[in-house]
């Protein structure tokens, strides 16, 4: 896909894309793509849309996710990724930086910039990975009201509203969120940070006819399933949120540790993408036949 090419962009709302794949039979993956680089890569897997991930963006960006970036970061970061791939994009919208007015804000920015869907969350400031201790909660009424006005700001962009309540407040206290979540508007419901398969049970059975994603990030809390044991659950979505930065970190650790070691790259040649591929994924030669035809192209002899 050249984006530059308007015939080779998608024409209809990501959104209502994001909603056909999901209505869909069977599970929707939803890969973690920190970059455009490896949204791409994740495309040529043969993905069909893709998950942003807050704690991919920050770390790469050197940070900690704890809700410091803002909404024109992640914008960035959602230009970047569905112009390269056209494909429909659920963003992590952390707590929606702010209260209503802020949550309606990021809605319209992340639609704009290309999003399918974005997923809001229950916690406050500083908010923390789902998967670790002592997160605070926002109250289920004020967590409630943002999703109503996101659900209110939106065009097309799917709502999904997350609820970091099981750690604290119990597996009923985060059904009872999540189906005040659902009134208010949310399109499908995140429960974060479940610790074993019978929660995962319950709240499906808790919550019937509603659309449920599933976390499958490594070293966190939820047990290690592949996307048919979720679906086998009744869940509807699953996301691998930071797989693709761990991966490319843990090679880059081993890149600079060779590159001090030995002054060249020579060892890890073997290991690294090389130039023509690395042209292949990205279409630089798409980009230059394109640009090619147009320089070729010959204005009429206008003769006076």
């Amino acid at each position: 896909m050249v984006y530059l090419v308007g015939a080779e962009t998608p024409d209809r709302p990501a959104g209502l894309r994001f909603q056909e794949l999901l209505d869909a039979p069977g599970i929707l993956r939803l890969p973690g793509a920190h970059n455009g680089q490896a949204a791409l890569q994740a495309k040529a897997a043969g993905f069909d849309a893709l998950y942003l991930s807050g704690a991919a963006m920050t770390a790469s960006m050197g940070l900690p996710d704890l809700g410091i970036i803002t909404v024109d970061e992640v914008a960035f970061f959602i230009r970047q990724i569905t112009r390269a791939t056209g494909l429909p994009l659920l963003v992590d919208g952390d707590t929606g930086y702010g209260e209503a007015l802020n949550v309606m804000h990021m809605v319209r920015t992340f639609e704009d910039a290309g999003a399918g869907a974005v997923h809001l969350e229950d916690q406050l400031l500083p908010k923390k990975c789902g998967h670790l201790n002592d997160k605070k909660l926002a109250t289920a009424s004020d967590m409630a009201a943002k999703v109503a006005a996101a659900a209110k700001a939106r065009r097309h962009l799917r709502i999904i509203a997350r609820t970091d309540a099981a750690a604290s407040e119990g597996l009923e206290g985060a059904i009872a969120r999540a189906k005040l979540y659902v009134e208010a508007g949310a399109d499908a419901i995140f429960p974060e940070a479940l610790t074993s398969v019978e929660m995962f049970k319950e709240v499906r059975a808790a919550l019937p006819g509603v659309k449920l994603l599933a976390n499958m990030t490594e070293f966190g809390r939820t047990p290690a399933l592949t996307a048919q044991e979720f679906e086998d659950l009744g869940y509807d979505m699953v996301i691998w949120p930071v797989s693709s930065l761990r991966v490319a970190n843990k090679a880059q650790e081993k890149l600079y540790a060779v590159l001090a070691r030995d002054g060249a790259t020579t060892a890890m040649l073997p290991e690294m993408q090389t130039r023509s591929e690395l042209y292949a994924t990205i279409g630089l030669h798409d980009f230059e036949a394109l640009d090619a035809s147009i320089a070729a192209s010959i204005a009429p002899d206008w003769k006076v």
